[in-house]
């Protein structure tokens, strides 16, 4: 079971905080992400809104990065400071 996190405004938006996918195999980023893009239009719809960041096991990771069974991965919008 891979727990995915949800931060900030994309949780928000989302109306949820966090989400468990019953991953069986490793997966890239990217598909990951097209997984959750494909459980809702609201979904899809937030998540093509913006760049989302992600975090794998705490570290921040490209989209590329394989994610395997039992990982946890935050989705957080890009942050701006001044």
């Amino acid at each position: 079971m891979t727990r995915i996190r949800f931060f900030a405004l994309l949780r928000e938006r989302l109306g949820v905080s966090e989400w468990h996918y019953a991953q069986e195999k490793p997966v890239d980023v990217e598909a990951l992400i097209r997984i959750l893009k494909a459980e809702s239009l609201a979904w899809e719809t937030e998540l093509n809104a913006q760049e989302v960041l992600v975090a794998v096991n705490q570290a921040l990771v490209e989209r590329s990065f394989i994610v395997n069974p039992g990982d946890e991965v935050a989705l957080f919008p890009p942050v701006t400071g001044g």
